[in-house]
C-alpha cells in the first residue's frame, strides 16, 4: 500500500489546483484519473472544444456584420464542425503538456485508474490491464466532475439526439436544431449554432433564461438571441421526443406545440460523477443528482474527505472549481498554522453571443434583502471603442449602496464581458465605492471606459 498526505480523485481544473496547492505546502500528493488522459471533460469534450467553435462562429458572424463594406460570407452546409475547430487538437495538446509539466515540477504523482473507497483513508484503484492498487491518504479530495443528464425517455442516439458531450461530434452543420434546456450550456450552444446560420428552437420550462443572472441583463441577452434567429419557447415543457423514419426529430410540447428539426440537443442538467466511488463505505450519500453535500470549507460529513467542483453542484464553473480546490486543501491543513480562508467575490462568465458576466449582488437579490441601492448603466453604443469594434449592443451595469456608495454588483452583457468583469471584481474585493470609477483614468478608447460612464450615470441619479 502506497501512502500519501493527500489523494485527489480527478484531474479536472479543481483537482489540478488542489493537488498543486497540497504540493506547495510540502505534502506528498497523488492524483487519480480514470481516463487515459488528464484534464477532465472541460479540456476534452466540453469547455475548450465548445469555446473553439465559438471563436469560429464569432469570426464568421463578425464578417457578416461587415457585409455593407463589401464582405459576403456564408457557411458551407457541407462544412464539418471539425474544420471549424481546427485549432482544438493543438490547444488541447499544449494544455495537457502544461498541466503535466506543472505536476512534474511540483512532484505530483499521476495514477491512472478508477478509484473507489475502501475506508475513510484508503482508495482501491483499478488501473489499465486489470491492475489493482491500494492508496492511503490522510486527506482525500473528490473532484470527479459531472456528466450530462440522460433521462431514459429521451432517445439519445448520437445521430439525431445529442447531449453536451456528444454534440460536437456532429458530422455536418445541421439546418435546424432544437435545444432542450435554457441553462448556461443550452444558451451558449443556441448562440453558437445560430451564429453559424442554424435555425434554433430553445425550449425552457421556466419563465426566463438563466434565473441566477440579473433580469435586465438576461432580457438584453434574450433580445439579441431572438435578433440572431433563436426562437425562445418559454415557459414550455417537453412531453415527447420522436425520431421519424425520415430522420427528422419531432418534439411535442405540453402546450400542444410541435417542433420539427434536423437534430436535437438535450441540456437539462448534469449528474455528479459519484456512482462508482463506493461512497457508502465511508457514510457519504449523494443526492438524486449525484451531488455531494459539503460545508463552507468544502468538507464532507467525513472530516478528512473534501469534495469540490461539479460533483457538489452549482455553480459548476472551471474558475470556481479551481478556487474550491485550493481552499479545501488550505482548510485541511489549518492545524499547521495556515490561514488560507477565502475572502472575496467569485465572477461568473457565460460564453453566449454576446457574452454575459457578473460578480456580486443582483437587483433581485438586493430587493429581497431590503437594501437601498442605485444603478448606473453604460451602453457600448455610446462608448467609442464599442463603435469602433461594432459591438454596439453591449451594456455595463453597476449596482451600489445609496447611502455608503459601496459597490455591490457588476453585470455586463457584450463581447469581452468575461474579461471586463475583473475590474469590477477587484473594486468589490477591496470594498471600494462607485466613486473609484468616477475618479479613475481609463485608456481611451477602450471598453473599460464604460465603467466611468456607468459610475457617472449612477451618481447623477442620487
Amino acid at each position: 500500500m502506497r501512502r500519501y498526505d493527500v489523494l485527489v480523485i480527478g484531474s479536472g481544473p479543481g483537482g489540478q489546483k488542489a493537488a498543486i496547492q497540497a504540493s506547495k505546502l510540502g505534502k506528498k500528493v497523488a492524483i487519480v484519473e480514470r481516463q487515459p488522459y488528464i484534464g477532465g471533460a472541460g479540456l476534452h469534450t466540453g469547455t475548450l472544444p465548445s469555446k473553439t467553435l465559438r471563436e469560429s462562429a464569432l469570426f464568421l458572424s463578425g464578417l457578416k456584420q461587415r457585409a455593407p463594406l463589401g464582405f459576403q460570407v456564408t457557411v458551407n452546409r457541407d462544412a464539418r464542425l471539425g474544420e471549424l475547430m481546427h485549432r482544438k487538437t493543438e490547444v488541447i495538446r499544449r494544455q495537457m503538456e502544461t498541466i503535466i509539466d506543472q505536476f512534474s515540477r511540483n512532484n505530483v504523482e499521476i495514477v491512472y485508474g478508477e478509484a473507489s473507497f475502501i475506508d475513510n483513508n484508503t482508495l482501491l484503484v483499478k488501473g489499465p490491464g486489470k491492475t489493482v492498487d491500494e492508496l492511503r491518504g490522510d486527506i482525500i479530495v473528490i473532484a470527479t466532475g459531472s456528466s450530462p443528464s440522460r433521462p431514459a425517455d429521451v432517445p439519445f442516439d448520437s445521430e439525431h439526439i445529442y447531449d453536451s458531450d456528444t454534440i460536437l461530434s456532429l458530422d455536418r452543420i445541421p439546418g435546424s436544431l432544437t435545444i432542450i434546456g435554457g441553462g448556461v450550456i443550452g444558451c451558449e450552444y443556441a448562440c453558437i449554432f445560430a451564429a453559424l446560420g442554424v435555425k434554433i428552437n430553445l425550449v425552457e420550462r421556466k419563465q426566463r433564461l438563466l434565473p441566477f443572472v440579473d433580469e435586465e441583463i438576461v432580457t438584453s441577452l434574450m433580445y439579441w438571441m431572438r435578433h440572431t434567429g433563436v426562437t425562445l419557447r418559454l415557459p414550455e415543457e417537453v412531453v415527447d421526443i420522436v425520431v421519424e423514419k425520415e430522420g427528422r426529430v419531432v418534439t411535442h410540447l405540453k402546450s400542444g406545440k410541435i417542433i420539427v428539426s434536423g437534430k436535437l440537443l438535450y441540456t437539462m442538467g448534469r449528474i455528479g460523477n459519484t456512482d462508482g466511488l463506493n461512497l457508502e463505505a465511508v457514510g457519504i450519500k449523494p443526492d438524486g443528482k449525484g451531488h455531494i453535500s459539503v460545508n463552507g470549507s468544502f468538507r464532507t460529513i467525513v472530516p478528512n474527505i473534501y469534495a469540490i467542483g461539479d460533483c457538489i453542484g452549482f455553480p459548476s464553473l472551471s474558475s470556481t472549481s479551481m478556487e474550491q480546490g485550493r481552499r479545501a486543501v488550505c482548510h485541511a491543513f489549518q492545524k499547521d498554522g495556515l490561514t488560507c480562508e477565502f475572502v472575496g467575490y467569485l465572477p461568473f462568465g457565460i460564453y453566449t453571443i454576446p457574452e454575459v458576466s457578473m460578480v456580486g449582488e443582483t437587483e433581485e437579490s438586493l430587493t429581497a434583502k431590503g437594501v437601498a441601492y442605485e444603478v448606473g448603466c453604460a451602453y457600448f453604443q455610446e462608448v467609442a471603442r464599442g463603435q469602433i469594434t461594432g459591438d454596439v449592443h453591449g451594456m455595463l451595469k453597476l449596482i451600489f449602496n445609496r447611502d455608503s456608495r459601496a459597490l455591490l454588483g457588476v453585470h455586463i452583457v457584450g463581447e469581452r464581458a468575461s474579461e471586463l468583469i475583473h475590474i469590477g471584481q477587484a473594486v468589490l474585493n477591496f470594498g471600494g465605492t462607485v466613486d473609484y470609477f468616477k475618479d479613475a483614468v481609463f485608456n481611451y478608447p477602450t471598453l473599460s471606459d464604460a465603467y466611468k460612464e456607468a459610475a457617472l450615470n449612477g451618481i447623477n441619479k442620487l
